[in-house]
């Protein structure tokens, strides 16, 4: 993997590891998250392999974003998105994204589990349920849902990221994102690869937000945006400034 220069006023220069050859697998590819990251990485020209219990539904919902993708998609951006089941995503994909419900977590990543070894891992699910009262947090015995994927996958490299970018907007291709993303994990190269991939989404950052015991707190704040979002009728997001 190879790195380019990156300029931005607050670094003169820094490096930003390529990533644009990578093939991006997406586990729950076919829910709202999954098929939202899909049509924004796609859109900007990286490749994606959509995964799901039933592969059948997965090809033609890759189909469908590939389609979308290709009317947001700048002249002379190749729009490639393949749809296949979870272990197969798992198995070809160069780097994995992990976007099925909390509830179906633990189960999924025993499937894929030997299909992901040596990967890179991207985590996004969060601990939440709903009661009368809105939304709230889940206890996680590993600490986090990212740390409960680490010690599902020990043989892989697991990154949280992806946790506080809405699924509707991420699918309403007339809206802009504009935002972070924030990325935790202990691996340093992995890390990197994951901020350079939130930077493939137009108008997002990825911010390095620490070690994968860190993954809790970012977790959460999902349920308090999901708060925001539910009293002011919105869909809010997450900048750092001074970045």
């Amino acid at each position: 993997m190879t790195t380019q220069l990156h300029r931005t006023e607050s670094d003169p220069i820094k490096p930003l590891t390529d990533v644009t050859g990578l093939l991006v697998g997406v586990v729950g590819g076919t829910g709202p998250q999954g098929r939202g990251l899909a049509v924004r990485l796609a859109g900007a020209g990286q490749r994606v392999l959509l995964g799901s219990r039933d592969a059948e539904r997965a090809a033609a919902v890759a189909k469908e974003v590939a389609e979308r993708a290709a009317g947001v998609a700048a002249e002379g951006i190749d729009v490639s998105v393949g749809g296949c089941s979870n272990l197969e995503a798992a198995g070809e994909a160069d780097v994995v994204i992990i976007a099925v419900p909390f509830a179906a977590h633990a189960d999924t990543l025993a499937e894929v589990a030997g299909a992901l070894a040596g990967k890179v891992v991207i985590d996004c699910a969060v601990p939440m349920a709903f009661d009368k009262q809105g939304a709230y947090a889940l206890d996680v015995p590993e600490g986090s849902v990212a740390q409960q994927a680490a010690a599902l996958l020990p043989d892989s490299v697991v990154v949280g990221a992806f946790h506080h970018l809405s699924a509707v907007l991420l699918e309403d291709l007339a809206h802009s994102l504009e935002g972070d993303v924030l990325v935790v994990g202990d691996d340093r190269a992995a890390t990197d690869t994951v901020q350079a991939l939130a930077g493939r989404l137009p108008g997002m950052r990825g911010v390095y937000a620490g070690r994968l015991r860190n993954a809790r707190q970012v977790e959460a704040l999902t349920i308090n945006l999901v708060s925001i979002n539910r009293r002011y009728k919105v869909h809010a997001g997450v900048r750092i400034t001074d970045v």
